[in-house]
């Protein structure tokens, strides 16, 4: 199973991004863009990989203790960015610190249930993929300047999620992988 540890945004937050995205969709060249749809919308905590099926149920076991150790904390999906010609992309404002040690404690989870993790020399950037790029040298940098100003209403971030990442099949060229939560822990319980 391809899975990842998240943090999924509350409904209205989600509803509020959309609304984002539809003034972005109306960009010179949007079309050009593969736009991700709002039910894959999350903030990527660690991201395992291929995990056999064995492991699951201790990653699942030490994930429910990092969401144990781990407070609540407020969070809203603020300004945008992009990387480089590939990815436009929202950010996150609020608790980032609280945020950053649950990513941290998702990644631990990982190497402890025996994972081989990549992340320990990459700095943390929390943010949630709006649109990848299908064309050369498109300039992403009208949609990262659009979202510059926006600030969505903010949640409590209060659970853990793991996710299931269901890659394209066989005639389903141009479609994004589509997630599916697979087990959830609150925090701080």
């Amino acid at each position: 199973m391809r899975l990842f540890a998240a943090v999924l945004p509350s409904a209205r937050a989600l509803e509020e991004l959309a609304a984002e995205v539809e003034q972005l969709r109306a960009l010179p060249a949007a079309d050009r863009l593969r736009w991700t749809g709002s039910e894959g919308w999350h903030f990527t905590l660690a991201f395992y990989g291929e995990v056999p099926e064995d492991v699951v149920p201790e990653l699942r076991e030490r994930l429910a203790r990092a969401a144990h150790r781990r407070d609540p904390y407020e969070l809203r999906i603020a300004g945008g960015g992009r990387f480089s010609d590939r990815v436009v992309w929202a950010g996150a404002d609020g608790d980032r610190p609280a945020m950053r040690r649950l990513a941290d404690s998702a990644s631990a989870a990982g190497r402890r249930a025996g994972l081989a993790m990549d992340d320990e020399h990459r700095p943390y950037t929390p943010h949630l993929t709006l649109a990848r790029n299908r064309v050369p040298h498109l300039d992403l940098r009208p949609y990262a300047h659009a979202l510059k100003e926006f600030a969505g209403t903010p949640w409590t971030v209060d659970t853990l999620a793991l996710m299931h990442s269901r890659l394209p099949g066989s005639g389903e060229a141009g479609r994004g992988p589509r997630y599916e939560a697979v087990g959830s822990w609150p925090l701080g319980h």
